[in-house]
């Protein structure tokens, strides 16, 4: 697929809403792994990845891969190594890798960080995640200042501090709930893309679209298998699972 290809597969799965990011892990450097689930993203049907910030990493991407590959950070001057390897696209986050360690990141910090990154970076595409510590109202206005400030693409976030109650369906619906929240208030307050990731599996990704989301972003769900073959049937029940709401989109028109 040629690079025109790539950009125009990528906007207009933003457009119709059908965008599916898999996501290595912000602190995975692991070649083997990181070989693995961009290989199972790019069989199962996924409209990009998502890796570390790193240039050796994303030169062995890139020729493993043609899916755009966006590069995760929380230190700005990271990606402009990684954009020189050939990052297609940049994310500030993905924070859950942080939390765990007492790591918070609060509003005032992503924007500046986000300023930082456009300033460096003026015109690659930018996705911004939004803290899930933030209320909701929090949340919104975070997200309005960061697209003045040049995010094209909002993430939402909030799956892997979830502490479900049950098990099964329903449990699934409990650890997605916080990035679902999210997604519909800020997709319905931005003009940009939003992308509901953390926690979310093939139950709830139509869910985060029907909110407003114009994709989902799964990361655990793919990464931490061990078999590649589990991760590419995992990409593609992700897939058919959003293939539905488009199904019942056209069915109502």
């Amino acid at each position: 697929m040629t690079i025109s290809n790539q950009t125009a597969a990528f906007q207009r799965a933003l457009s119709t809403s059908s965008a599916l990011k898999i996501i290595s892990g912000l602190t995975n450097l692991n070649r083997q792994n990181v070989a693995d689930v961009v290989k199972a993203a790019q069989q199962g049907g996924a409209t990009f990845v998502d890796i570390a910030a790193d240039a050796d990493l994303v030169r062995l991407v890139k020729n493993l891969i043609d899916l755009p590959v966006c590069v995760s950070a929380v230190d700005p001057a990271q990606f402009v190594s990684a954009v020189d390897a050939g990052a297609d696209l940049i994310e500030i986050g993905n924070f859950d890798a942080f939390y765990a360690q007492g790591r918070r990141f609060e509003g005032p910090e992503v924007l500046a960080l986000t300023e930082q990154t456009r300033a460096l970076l003026p015109n690659i595409t930018l996705s911004v995640t939004v803290p899930h510590i933030l209320t909701l109202d929090a949340q919104v206005q975070l997200s309005e200042a960061l697209v003045a400030a040049g995010a094209d693409i909002i993430q939402t976030e909030g799956g892997t501090s979830s502490t479900p109650t049950h098990g099964g369906v329903l449990g699934l619906i409990e650890k997605a709930a916080p990035t679902l929240a999210a997604a519909h208030v800020i997709s319905h307050a931005v003009d940009v893309p939003v992308l509901c990731a953390s926690g979310i599996s093939d139950v709830t990704a139509p869910m985060a679209l029907a909110a407003g989301a114009a994709g989902v972003g799964v990361g655990s769900a793919v990464h931490k298998l061990n078999d590649p073959l589990a991760m590419v049937a995992v990409v593609r029940s992700l897939v058919e699972a959003m293939q539905t709401v488009q199904t019942a989109k056209a069915a109502v028109r």
